[in-house]
């Protein structure tokens, strides 16, 4: 089977490392930089494409010849690439987390008859299969909260942050308002809102503050209190918060020197030296997932834990594995017919399959990312 993976940045490149594993399947990966494709040819055997995937008329063309595409182009690209996919007919495992309504092409999907799986990272991703899977054990899902963040082992002044994805995702998780449920009414508030102190063993006290993370959860899951929260280390609300309030993330242009320029692009420049994780660096990533319900008359509290870090051996990075994994996953459970839903998919659809929530764990774990279940009584 013919595999072709768009985009081979810090997660592109470890899922076409993770795909080339299989012998049955011949993996390509698709992207504008030349030197991310040099450096994934000298890692594994897979064919490299340079191509710009801005074009969705030659992101059509280019799949036609695949059997399943992985769309992991940054987020202001996905949508469009989705939809050309999608136009050529192909399954496809999206993570390219763009904000538009990917039900837009529900329809397009239906025709085409794709399968097309949406968010399928790790938050969202796995924290919406296992609210999907908690939703429908439960009789009545009550209250919903999950807590997730990427962070570099080693904190370095000023930022103590670093991304394996592009400034300018991160920037607009800051500045979109964040929305939550609570008792059935959607909330509004800023981003960087309510924020607490967590602990966490083997970390120690991170900060957690509302983010707009809930995206298709707010609309599938009929959960009176429903709330993502973003994990930092300590400190970084009040940083970002003073460049957010300052302009820095703006995207109306102002003029300099005669020239007009978006805030958020300048500072996406000087901020992309300082978050970028570089080779060698170790990461982690933690979530936590709790979902509270009645079944059988009894009240119960559903917990997923995850602690991954950076792979010293592969020298693969926490945030790649845990988001990459999980779509290269997905992608061999939709290639061996478990889950064969057409149309566009969110990954809480995957959770209310009860064999389809146990070959993503199972999957994952073979690859060393481990979710801790616990199933206890609210008394």
């Amino acid at each position: 089977m013919n595999i072709i993976i768009l985009g081979a940045g810090l997660v592109g490149g470890p899922m076409a490392i993770d795909l080339a594993q299989d012998t049955n399947l011949n993996v390509s990966v698709a992207d504008i930089n030349e030197g991310a494709l040099e450096k994934l040819k000298n890692q594994t055997l897979v064919n490299t494409i340079l191509k710009d995937l801005s074009i969705p008329g030659e992101v059509t063309q280019l799949v036609r010849k695949y059997d399943m595409v992985i769309n992991a182009v940054p987020g202001f690209m996905g949508f469009q690439t989705l939809k050309a996919i999608i136009e050529a007919g192909k399954n496809v495992v999206d993570i390219s987390f763009f904000i538009e309504d990917p039900f837009l092409l529900e329809q397009l999907a239906k025709e085409k008859n794709v399968t097309a799986v949406m968010d399928c990272g790790v938050a969202p991703g796995m924290c919406n299969i296992l609210i999907g899977y908690a939703d429908h054990q439960l009789d009545e899902t009550e209250n919903i909260v999950y807590y997730v963040g990427g962070l570099p082992v080693i904190r370095e002044w000023p930022y103590e942050y670093k991304a394996v994805f592009s400034p300018v995702d991160v920037i607009e998780e800051y500045t979109r308002p964040a929305r939550y449920i609570e008792n059935r009414k959607m909330i509004t508030k800023p981003a960087f809102s309510d924020p607490e102190k967590m602990n966490f063993p083997g970390i120690g006290t991170l900060e957690a503050f509302n983010t707009d993370g809930l995206r298709s959860l707010a609309l599938t899951i009929n959960a009176p209190n429903m709330k993502e929260k973003t994990l930092r280390y300590p400190g970084h609300i009040e940083k970002m918060a003073v460049l957010r309030e300052t302009g820095f993330f703006s995207q109306d242009p102002i003029e300099m020197d005669g020239k007009k320029i978006r805030p958020i692009d300048f500072t996406a420049k000087l901020l992309f030296p300082k978050w970028k994780l570089n080779e060698g660096e170790a990461d982690f990533t933690v979530m936590k997932v709790i979902v509270e319900g009645k079944k059988d008359g009894k009240q119960l509290r559903y917990t997923y834990d995850l602690f991954d870090r950076y792979d010293p051996v592969t020298k693969i990075h926490s945030m790649a594995r845990t988001t990459g994994y999980t779509a290269t996953v997905a992608l061999r459970m939709i290639k061996e017919g478990i889950y064969t839903r057409k149309g566009i998919s969110v990954p809480e659809f995957i959770g209310k399959q009860q064999e389809c929530v146990a070959y993503m764990l199972k999957g994952l774990k073979d690859r060393g990312v481990i979710y801790r279940e616990m199933i206890s009584d609210i008394l």
